[in-house]
Parts: structure tokens; C-alpha cells; sequence
């Protein structure tokens, strides 16, 4: 005869459910999609049930779901060693290379960016020097159109 004990740890025993939403959720999205729509197919209040709690738990709006998988082997290969010296030693210098490269590119777009805002800049001065020269008004940069002389406007 079989007894259990309180003391008896329950890790190991989990509920159906427990282990149909893990294995789901180890598959990614698109699993939990398909047995939507499975539900809805053979019976429709088992496919509006996953929907509803798919929708309550965020299930499609959470970017961990099925990454778990990809995160462990994306991890071992870009981090783990191979075991070819030459080959390690060429990755560990490529990805210094590119993170030197994409810092260098994110400096020259910072400075682009700099330069475009200095010119557009030196430009209004000079606008705004040249109409304070002639005794005009200064011109008024606007966002928005004037309504007046539009089809419609009060």
C-alpha cells in the first residue's frame, strides 16, 4: 500500500496543467496559437478558455515565452569555448573589432546629428540677421500652417 507523508517534497509532482503550460511556453507563441485553435476546432469552449487566459497572463505580449531554449544555446555559442584555440581566439578579436566598429559608428552619427542641428541653427541666425538688417520682422518658425484661407476654416 502506498502512503505519502507530509514531509514528502512535492517538486517532482505537478499538475497536468503546470506541465501543459510549461511545455507550451518552452515551444514559444506560436504553440500557444495552435492549441488555441485546436480548442476552437474540437470544442469551442476549450479554445475560448486558452484565449481568455492567454490574453490575462500576457502570455503573447511576454518576449521571455520560447526564448528560454534559444537563450541557452545562443549563450554556450557566443560564450562557451570551442575548444579550438585559433578559432576562439579569432571570435574573442572579430567581436572586439565589432564592438569597436559599432561604438565608432554610434561617435559618428552623435556627431552628424551635432552638425545637421549646428547648420540648421547657423541658418536661422542668419535669417534672422539678415531680416533685423533690412527692418523687416524676424520670420516665426511654425509647426502649423495657418488655418486662414483653407476650405472649411472658421
Amino acid at each position: 500500500m502506498y502512503s505519502a507523508s507530509a514531509s514528502a517534497p512535492t517538486g517532482g509532482l505537478t499538475s497536468w496543467p503546470r506541465r501543459a503550460e510549461r511545455w507550451l511556453d518552452s515551444r514559444g507563441r506560436y504553440a500557444w496559437i495552435i492549441a488555441m485553435v485546436l480548442g476552437f476546432v474540437f470544442f469551442w469552449p476549450v479554445g475560448l478558455a486558452l484565449l481568455a487566459y492567454i490574453l490575462w497572463s500576457k502570455r503573447m505580449f511576454n518576449p521571455s515565452c520560447g526564448q528560454r531554449r534559444f537563450d541557452r544555446h545562443a549563450r554556450h555559442g557566443m560564450m562557451g569555448n570551442t575548444g579550438n584555440a585559433a578559432f576562439d581566439a579569432y571570435k574573442a578579436d572579430m567581436l572586439t573589432r565589432l564592438e569597436n566598429e559599432q561604438r565608432a559608428f554610434e561617435g559618428f552619427l552623435q556627431r552628424l546629428r551635432d552638425a545637421k542641428d549646428k547648420s540648421e541653427f547657423d541658418a536661422f541666425m542668419e535669417d534672422r540677421a539678415r531680416a533685423a538688417a533690412e527692418g523687416t520682422p524676424a520670420p516665426v518658425a511654425q509647426d502649423v500652417p495657418p488655418t486662414e484661407g483653407r476650405a472649411g476654416a472658421y
